[in-house]
């Protein structure tokens, strides 16, 4: 790109203005120092940061002026080693006392700083805060540490698997029953504890539990490793993610042997009974029908708080004691088995304790019957199942409601929907709607502030959602930033218009977030409820009425009608076309030729993918790319388009040499660098067409960059070790981070079109000179799209812009008229 702007003594550019704008307008602390420490210039974050509002004032100053001597003395240190050695240290956490006194963690990279004649003469910096990231991470470890300790203090048996079965938690009431340490359960699925019959039987359940998702009990046998066997009573549930998929069966179980072999033995004989009935730990209870007296043993009463003298033989006792809701069901159920109606007697409910609060209670009894059949007396027991009734309240509190909201989940509101549409089958002239809700751009709030800011507006939606309907309706969180509200017993339907845009006004205010103000706005679909069967197909079509909302351009809503329908309808066509397009053939690679402006040659071509569709014709990439994208078929595409690209480019090598070789620009999607087998695909690309790799650039956006995972890294570093280029395309038009550029292999940057159109403006002008300046900078090379004009040129050779590409070369071509270029190059008016 030319020589570049030389670096004067203290380091800093000549062209400060445009420095000056790139640095002030990111978020991150970015300085230069000297060889001595000493700031030659800093951006308006990290002068904020210092304490000193002007950055002008850092100028000429140390660390030493700003933090505690320590910490100066070892960040000096660390510059001289940097200074000395030549290498960079990226991405340091450190510990910092800022100037105002707070405590603050920050990620700090810094690099050497080289003069024209290439001495380092002193020290780039770049640092990020990072103090909330290490809050969340303290507060998960805590809530996970405190959720470990309630748990082990169960006197149940508590454990999760995942869905292969194998055990993931315990607790200490767990491993006391098997008699084997957390580590040695921990992995092991049933049939390595147990035995093969029970095993099978505990997997039975978990499958039966994770296919209907909902909460299950039994009463099983159990054998732990070297132990006799037992009767349990288990409880398991599904164990779900944030947005509603099964993971796994959590459950809890306790040992009931001795209140069967209690109830077997009431069952057998009177006297077994009377011997039980001294030394079981239930309250029992024996009731003489002739007499009409109950005689309540002395733990059935101080289960209730009394003592033994306190409670009579009458059976208001009993039943005075039982909650209104529950006390004509325990009648009925005590009548049915007198009466011969039910083989025994078992029943649920709550009976008020001598301190006044409510305790749930299972009753289980047996009848004695005279020789006419008549019952004669019954005698039972009373068990204490408080505890059970609040876990399994809690397992279907975490089955229907959303963890992260406090909303009812998809389940939960697909179930009111339910309900909803069968009274409005039978109250048809009470009109329901449905309004599907999705917050706009949530991404980019995840992707700039980070995942627990995200969860925190998720959040505030909610409430302010909640603020917008009447006490009756309801509110949901599908999943992800996707919610709902169901709108029952309306005037008419206008009344969900009315809500729609009390949302929009709403959400429409801005959020706080960490301090800091953050907008948003939501794309609502509205479906009415009148003429559907299933709740299915409602949400449906308010789901599609949502996704128009979309296409409108966002913050907006949208009424469902049957147009929509059939353009869903269309678009799932589109998608079954799209499938097998690639077995049929009818892509095609369309070439647009990238020209040099230090030869004025044709050096190389981007492959554009094009769809020659058998009905609708040829298709351009945005009329099916992004539903690729949604579908993942992009993954096949992408590599069909390199296979083609390099085979067609490598015969254009050898029929007409040039020196350097002409070479291919191939877009890869940002979903192929998560896929660990992308690599050797690339090689058996090249090894097929014997293509050399050093003609060959990649293009990736920077979606890619934003994951900033090491997996991501690596597989770019291993590509670019193939000798490969790689390319950052619509640079500008993302988060434009300089820690990417450092921290990622990329050779050259691609301006994007909107960019170079728009030159004429001062704004985008300065713009594209800026990104220019970067790249010389940072000794990558620039590329710009969408040159169109002569003065287009013209400007972009002022910015000692490397290469070009645009309609004023020529549009992107089928390989005949691409291979015409190749012979004669490219027809234009050199500027």
């Amino acid at each position: 790109m030319g020589t570049g702007p030389e670096l004067p003594g203290n380091g800093i550019p000549h062209d400060a203005q445009l420095l000056r704008l790139l640095m002030d307008h990111l978020p991150d602390s970015i300085y230069f120092k000297d060889a001595d420490s000493r700031f030659t210039r800093v951006n308006r974050a990290q002068a904020e940061w210092l304490g000193i509002g002007d950055p002008e004032r850092a100028v000429g100053k140390s660390d030493v002026d700003f933090y505690p001597a320590d910490f100066a003395a070892a960040t000096r240190a660390l510059e001289i080693e940097i200074m000395r050695t030549g290498r960079p240290v990226l991405d340091l956490d450190e510990h910092v006392r800022a100037p105002d006194g707070r405590e603050r963690w920050v990620s700090t990279s810094k690099l050497p700083l080289a003069g024209p004649d290439g001495r380092i003469i002193g020290v780039f910096g770049l640092s990020r805060d990072v103090s909330s990231q290490h809050a969340d991470q303290d507060r998960v470890r805590d809530s996970e540490a405190l959720y470990h300790s309630l748990v082990d203090t169960l006197p149940q048996n508590v454990f999760r698997k995942d869905l292969d079965g194998r055990l993931t938690f315990v607790n200490r009431k767990y491993c006391e029953t098997t008699g084997l340490p957390a580590e040695a359960l921990l992995g092991k699925s049933d049939f390595d504890l147990y035995p093969a019959e029970l095993a099978r039987k505990y997997r039975e359940d978990d499958l039966r539990v994770v296919k209907a998702g909902r909460l299950i009990e039994a009463v099983e046998e159990h054998q732990p490793p070297g132990r006799e066997r037992r009767v349990i009573r288990v409880l398991k549930s599904p164990v779900r993610d944030s947005r509603g998929y099964i993971l796994g069966v959590q459950g809890v179980f306790w040992d009931e042997t001795d209140l069967v072999r209690a109830q077997e033995d009431l069952r057998r004989s009177e006297e077994r009974f009377a011997l039980a009935m001294e030394g079981a730990h239930d309250g029992l209870w024996d009731w003489d029908f002739l007499k009409n007296e109950v005689y309540f043993a002395p733990r059935w009463k101080a289960q209730l708080g009394y003592e033994d003298g306190e409670i009579g033989h009458n059976p208001d006792e009993w039943f005075n004691r039982v909650h209104p809701d529950d006390v004509r069901r325990l009648q009925e159920e005590v009548d049915a088995h007198a009466e011969g109606r039910a083989i025994h007697l078992e029943c649920e409910y709550r009976i008020r304790h001598k301190e006044g609060h409510w305790v749930w209670m299972l009753a289980r009894g047996m009848a004695v019957r005279a020789p006419g059949g008549k019952s004669a007396r019954m005698a039972g027991s009373q068990t204490d199942i408080s505890q059970r009734k609040r876990a399994e309240e809690q397992l279907v509190r975490q089955a229907f409601t959303d963890t992260l909201t406090g909303l009812p989940n998809r389940a939960l509101f697909m179930d009111r929907l339910s309900q909803t549409l069968r009274r409005g089958r039978r109250k048809a002239e009470t009109p329901f709607s449905a309004i599907v809700l999705d917050v706009d751009r949530f991404k980019d709030v995840n992707d700039s502030l980070g995942h627990a800011n995200g969860d925190q507006l998720l959040v505030a939606i909610a409430r302010r959602l909640e603020n917008c309907v009447r006490p009756g309706d309801t509110v949901a969180r599908l999943g992800g930033d996707e919610f709902a509200i169901l709108l029952e017993d309306m005037q008419d339907e206008g009344d969900a218009v009315t809500v729609a845009r009390r949302v929009q006004n709403q959400v429409a205010l801005p959020f706080v977030l960490e301090g800091q103000e953050v907008f948003t706005s939501v794309s609502m679909g509205l479906a009415p409820g009148t003429g559907y069967e299933k709740p299915e197909d409602l949400l449906r079509d308010a789901d599609t009425a949502m996704y128009r909302a979309k296409e409108r351009g966002r913050a907006c809503y949208e009424v469902f009608d049957q147009g929509m329908h059939a353009r869903a309808v269309a678009r799932l066509q589109l998608e079954t076309d799209l499938r097998r397009a690639l077995e049929r053939k009818e892509f095609r690679v369309f070439y647009q030729p990238i020209v040099s402006l230090r030869t004025d040659r044709l050096v190389g071509f981007e492959a554009l993918v094009r769809w020659q569709h058998p009905s609708r014709g040829l298709m351009s990439p945005a009329e099916f790319l992004p539903l690729a994208e949604e579908t993942g078929l992009i993954l096949p595409i992408d590599l069909w388009v390199l296979r083609e690209a390099c085979r067609q480019t490598g015969y254009w090598q050898m029929k007409y040499s040039q020196n350097p070789p002409l070479r291919v620009n191939v877009n890869l999607s940002s979903k192929q660098f998560v896929r660990s087998s992308l690599l050797g695909e690339i090689k058996d690309i090249l090894a097929e067409s014997a293509f050399d790799p050093a003609s060959l650039t990649l293009e990736i956006t920077e979606s890619v960059l934003m994951e900033d995972s090491a997996a991501v890294r690596a597989m770019l570093e291993r590509i670019r070790g193939l000798g490969i280029k790689l390319y950052l395309d619509d640079f500008g038009t993302g988060y434009s981070s300089l820690g990417y550029l450092h921290r990622f292999p990329i050779d050259s940057l691609k301006i994007h079109h909107s960019f170079v159109g728009a030159m004429g403006q001062e704004e985008h002008g300065q713009l594209v000179r800026t990104i220019t300046t970067l790249a010389e900078n940072m000794s990558l090379g620039v590329v710009a799209e969408g040159v169109e004009t002569a003065d287009q040129l013209r400007r972009l050779r002022e910015l000692n812009c490397d290469r070009v590409q645009g309609y004023l070369f020529s549009r992107p071509v089928a390989s005949p008229a691409a291979e015409l270029l190749v012979a004669r190059g490219p027809a234009w008016q050199a500027a």
